[in-house]
């Protein structure tokens, strides 16, 4: 009896394992047939997508958001810093174009010094133009301690501009060639031609056309367009030799009877940063 019922377990054991493994091939082969899981499976599935949905959306907003404030800072400060060289380079060129057009300048003065060797001479700065007396005078920084005196010729980028007028301690008032009041000082002025130089003075100044005029020239001498300009000497104020410029065209007086001739500066009186005084030697 006792082995009957032990050779029964056995046979149940056995048909347990059997219906498990025939249930288990069963599973797979259903499921590797069917295209869809079964249906708590899917529903299963479904919540658990819609979760991580849910999860998700607002997680993955945040990250955008984030990343677009990163991005718009950065653009930000990279767009300031732009800005920033723009402008350090727009300054850096007024800069550089002001030093070159001064250095030019300068170089023009140094040329002028080097070649006055008869000349005593004193390089000095525009301090101030008045829009009232633009092409009347100037004031420069340099006066009696520098060794400026009255009626010392002032030349600009190597041609004759004006005398000094008035005189102070620190600075000076330098009279202009196109000053046209009749107070202001003359220069005597040499034209030079093949036959002979034409003397004669400055006697105004035609502001329309910016030349000066030499008035009553009575000489017979063939006046040339181009001819060149200088100071005389007469007078024993001014140096003679001095560049004054080169003759444009040559007309006539009001009445017909003397030539009147119009002188192309050699320097521009609009644009005057720099200057040189000059002193003849033999005046000290």
């Amino acid at each position: 009896m006792r082995k009957f019922f032990s050779n029964r377990r056995l046979v149940i054991i056995v048909v347990i394992l059997v219906v498990c493994f025939g249930l288990m091939a069963g599973s797979i082969t259903m499921r590797n047939r069917r295209n869809t899981p079964p249906l708590i499976q899917q529903f299963g599935n479904d919540i658990v997508g819609f979760a991580d949905s849910a999860v998700a959306l607002p997680v993955n907003w945040l990250q955008t958001s984030f990343s677009s404030v990163n991005d718009l800072m950065n653009t930000y400060s990279e767009n300031r810093e732009l800005k920033q060289q723009v402008t350090d380079l727009a300054q850096t060129k007024v800069r550089n174009q002001a030093l070159a057009h001064e250095n030019k300048q300068l170089k023009q003065e140094l040329k002028l010094n080097n070649s006055m060797t008869d000349y005593d001479t004193v390089t000095a700065a525009v301090l101030m133009r008045t829009p009232s007396a633009w092409q009347q005078q100037l004031v420069i920084n340099k006066g009696q301690s520098s060794g400026i005196k009255k009626n010392m010729p002032v030349m600009s980028n190597g041609g004759l501009i004006g005398r000094i007028a008035e005189v102070n301690k620190t600075n000076s008032k330098v009279e202009l060639l196109s000053d046209t009041s009749e107070s202001s000082n003359r220069f005597a002025i040499s034209i030079h031609c093949t036959d002979g130089d034409v003397n004669g003075i400055i006697t105004g100044y035609n502001a329309s056309r910016g030349e000066l005029v030499m008035g009553q020239v009575n000489s017979k001498a063939k006046l040339k367009k181009g001819a060149r300009v200088t100071t005389n000497g007469m007078g024993g104020i001014t140096p003679k030799g001095l560049y004054v410029g080169k003759v444009a065209r040559i007309g006539k007086d009001d009445y017909g009877l003397a030539q009147k001739v119009y002188i192309t500066p050699a320097t521009n009186f609009n644009d005057i940063n720099i200057v040189t005084v000059a002193e003849s030697a033999s005046q000290e």
